[in-house]
């Protein structure tokens, strides 16, 4: 039973140990501990206030990646409008052309044709006036085989010719 009831001068020993102890930790131990403490603090302050500072950065880059690539899509589609409307202008100025072209070679090809259908004519006219030419000549010779025919045509010429 001596074990479980500690005697004055054990407790009193134990006592002083014990105050040796805690005054040899306060003065050699304590002030390490507690500075490694603070200073563990400090770091973990610091490594959160920078991750919560990257954590910002980080927001920041992706919303300026956001807009970057909003931006981005933006110029792509108005690059996409105004291919687009260039196109279109190639496609309407080809129409146009083409259709000023047909229209001018239509013209061309009326105006050849009226060209041809007036030398058609005119090769017509001189035909026909050329066929009355040997008709009257032939016709003439056969009434003005004679003297008397000659002069009667040669007077009623004189008379119509005195008239005008």
């Amino acid at each position: 039973m001596n074990l479980v009831t500690p005697e004055l001068g054990l407790i009193f020993w134990q006592t002083v140990i014990f105050l040796i102890v805690l005054f040899l930790l306060a003065k050699f131990a304590w002030r390490p501990i507690l500075s490694s403490l603070k200073e563990r603090e400090t770091s973990i302050e610091n490594a959160l206030r920078m991750a919560d500072q990257a954590k910002l950065e980080m927001q920041q880059l992706k919303a300026s990646n956001e807009k970057l690539l909003a931006e981005a899509r933006l110029e792509r589609d108005r690059i996409l409008k105004e291919a687009s409307a260039v196109a279109t202008q190639h496609i309407e100025e080809a129409k146009n052309k083409a259709t000023e072209e047909g229209n001018r070679m239509i013209t061309q090809a009326r105006e050849a044709i009226q060209q041809e259908k007036n030398m058609a004519l005119a090769e017509v006219k001189n035909t026909a006036a050329q066929l009355s030419i040997d008709v009257a000549e032939r016709i003439l010779r056969r009434e003005l085989t004679d003297a008397p025919a000659q002069q009667q045509l040669v007077d009623s010429y004189l008379k119509e010719v005195k008239l005008n």
